[in-house]
């Protein structure tokens, strides 16, 4: 009898902690690496949308070896039935470049073939117009395709792109959803990670988006969060980046959101995002801005003037 007590006993002990371990969410695993980087080769060229300034498509045809360099266009993200080649084109050849191949399929068994790729093999330079990211996704991810592209930032060349073109190239897709373009996290959710550990959303402020993307870090705290307005761009060289164009850049950093032992700033009044804009310069993989253009007084995380002066 008292065996069978003392099992009784037991059983009950085990069935109380298991219903005490569903009750409580789990733990987040606390050594999260929040090191985002870039291409160790090449450079990239993220805009926001909407691009009206000619310094950075020429910024692009400049890092690509100018205006003689071969250059590859996709605009598949359009999701157009037909694709004029001269349209889709325009983007690099109304700015002086002078051989460039349009590049497009819907289909990925067109993309996985060799004939197809031909293209990609000497470009220095490619460039993927706007739409919906997810159609990049769905045409050429896993492919032949997608395997040249990067070879192009092997050869140390360029590989930019706008609205749609920006988010492919974060390895986390945001709005990657088939429905609608409100969703932050969809249906596809893996972009082309040329740099990694980071979220891009685009059209920031025109469109309000700028209260979006902190539900998404909260869910992936490692990502780095990054918000581009139209006209705005970053330029990446391996782990930092500089901003160029006329508007604003967001960046979201979870530990900047959170009591941080090492002693690290947060962000005041509950903020979940700071600010960069031209000529600011951010390095990702320590996630610290190394540079604030023009009014000193912009760096948000000094203490005093003299603190404000970061070259």
């Amino acid at each position: 009898m008292k065996k069978l007590l003392q099992n009784a006993s037991f059983a009950l002990f085990m069935i109380l902690i298991l219903i005490s371990c569903n009750n409580n969410p789990p733990v987040r695993h606390q050594s999260i690496e929040y090191a985002t980087s870039g291409p160790d080769t090449g450079f990239l060229v993220i805009v926001g949308g909407n691009m009206k300034d000619t310094s950075i498509i020429r910024k692009f045809i400049s890092l690509a070896g100018g205006y003689d360099s071969p250059f590859v266009v996709i605009p598949t993200a359009s999701g157009e039935k037909v694709i004029d080649s001269k349209i889709a084109a325009e983007i690099l050849t109304s700015a002086g470049a002078k051989n460039v191949t349009v590049l497009h399929t819907y289909e990925p068994s067109v993309a996985n073939s060799e004939e197809f790729v031909k293209p990609l093999k000497n470009a220095r330079g490619v460039w993927f117009n706007g739409g919906r990211q997810w159609r990049i996704v769905e045409a050429y991810a896993n492919t032949l395709t997608e395997k040249e592209i990067r070879n192009v930032l092997s050869r140390g060349g360029v590989i930019g792109g706008s609205s749609a073109g920006a988010t492919i190239q974060g390895s986390y897709l945001v709005r990657g959803d088939t429905r609608t373009n409100t969703l932050l996290m969809g249906d596809h959710d893996k972009g082309f990670g040329y740099l990694r550990n980071s979220a891009i959303d685009q059209h920031l402020l025109v469109r309000n988006r700028q209260n979006d993307l902190p539900s998404l870090i909260s869910k992936y705290p490692e990502l780095l969060g990054i918000g581009l307005d139209e006209n705005t761009a970053i330029v990446v060289n391996k782990n930092a980046f500089e901003v160029i164009g006329q508007s604003f850049v967001a960046i979201y950093d979870y530990r900047l959101w959170q009591e941080n032992p090492e002693g690290s700033k947060k962000l005041k009044n509950g903020a979940k995002f700071f600010l960069l804009r031209r000529g600011d310069r951010y390095n990702m993989k320590e996630r610290k801005v190394t540079r604030w253009a023009g009014d000193a007084t912009r760096n948000i995380f000094a203490d005093s003037i003299a603190d404000k002066q970061i070259n």
